[in-house]
C-alpha cells in the first residue's frame, strides 16, 4: 500500500474540499478574522512588525515562520521592496523573500501596502494552504511535499529555482532517485544535470504535475521501506532508471512505481 500516493491523491484531488476544511477549523478560522479585521489598519512597518499576531500571521501564510523572531532581516526585506533588481529580496536565493515584499509592497505603496488583495485575502488564502500542508505532514511528511511541489511547480521555470528551495531540491532528487549527497556538487553541474533528467516546461502542465508528484511519493513510500529494513533508501530508484531489481522490494510495489515513470 502506497499511503503516500493515497493520502496524497485524496486531498490534492479535491483542494476546494480540502481547504474549507482547514479553513473551519476553529484556530484557523479565529486567527484568519483577526487578520482580515485587522491587517488594513496596519499604515507602517513599524506597525506590521509590532504586532505579534498579524506579522507571525503573514509570515506563516508565507513559510517563513521560522523567520518571525529576525524583524531587523525582515525590515530590511520590506524596506528595500522588490523594485530594484539589487534589492536585499531580490539578492536572496529564497524566493519566499520576494513574494513576502510584494504581498506587503511598503517600499512602493507606503501606508497603502496593507489594503491590496495579495497582503489581505491573498495571504489569508496561503495561510490556510499552509496549515492544510502542516496538517497533512503531521501526520506524513511526505504529503506535505508532495502538495508543496503541486503548489510551486506551476512557477519554477529553471533547475535553480528547485535547487535554491530545499523542500523542491528533496522532492526532485526524491522522484528522480538522486541520492541527496547530490547537493554537494558545484550547482551549475546540479542544474545541468536536472535539466537533463526533467523537462521543466512540463511543470505548467496539472496532468503532468500530478504524475511527477506521484512518482515523488512512490519513491517516498520505497525509501521509507528501505529505510526499515537497513537497505539503501534510494535503491529502488534503479527500478525507474533501467537498472536491476532491487531485492527485498515487494513485487507490488515495483509494479507501481514502474507505472509512475515520468515522461517528457
Amino acid at each position: 500500500m502506497l499511503s503516500t500516493i493515497a493520502d496524497y491523491t485524496r486531498i490534492s484531488n479535491n483542494m476546494t474540499r480540502s481547504l474549507s476544511l482547514t479553513a473551519k477549523k476553529p484556530d484557523v478560522s479565529r486567527e484568519t478574522t483577526y487578520y482580515l479585521a485587522n491587517i488594513g489598519k496596519v499604515t507602517s512597518i513599524d506597525d506590521f512588525l509590532n504586532n505579534y499576531r498579524l506579522f507571525s500571521y503573514a509570515m506563516k501564510a508565507y513559510g517563513l515562520s521560522d523567520m518571525t523572531y529576525a524583524k531587523a532581516f525582515m525590515r530590511k526585506v520590506l524596506t528595500e521592496g522588490v523594485t530594484n533588481t539589487n534589492s536585499f529580496a531580490n539578492k536572496l536565493s529564497d524566493p519566499r523573500y520576494r513574494e513576502f515584499a510584494k504581498a506587503f509592497n511598503f517600499a512602493a505603496l507606503g501606508p497603502k501596502a496593507t489594503q491590496t488583495t495579495a497582503a489581505q485575502t491573498g495571504t489569508a488564502t496561503n495561510y490556510v494552504q499552509q496549515v492544510m500542508e502542516q496538517d497533512a505532514g503531521d501526520q506524513n511528511e511526505g504529503v506535505r511535499l508532495a502538495l508543496y511541489f503541486t503548489r510551486k511547480a506551476s512557477s519554477i521555470t529553471s533547475p535553480y529555482q528547485i535547487l535554491a528551495d530545499k523542500a523542491l531540491t528533496q522532492v526532485v532528487q526524491t522522484a528522480l532517485g538522486l541520492s541527496p549527497n547530490v547537493s554537494a556538487a558545484d550547482i551549475d553541474k546540479q542544474a545541468a544535470m536536472l535539466s537533463k533528467m526533467i523537462n521543466i516546461a512540463d511543470f505548467k502542465d496539472p496532468a503532468k504535475v500530478a504524475k511527477f508528484a506521484q512518482r515523488f511519493a512512490a519513491m517516498w513510500d520505497a525509501s521509507q521501506a528501505a529505510d526499515g529494513t537497513g537497505n539503501n533508501p534510494y535503491s529502488s530508484a534503479l527500478i525507474l532508471i533501467g537498472g536491476q531489481t532491487t531485492s527485498g522490494m515487494d513485487t507490488d510495489l515495483l509494479s507501481k512505481l514502474q507505472s509512475l515513470r515520468f515522461g517528457r
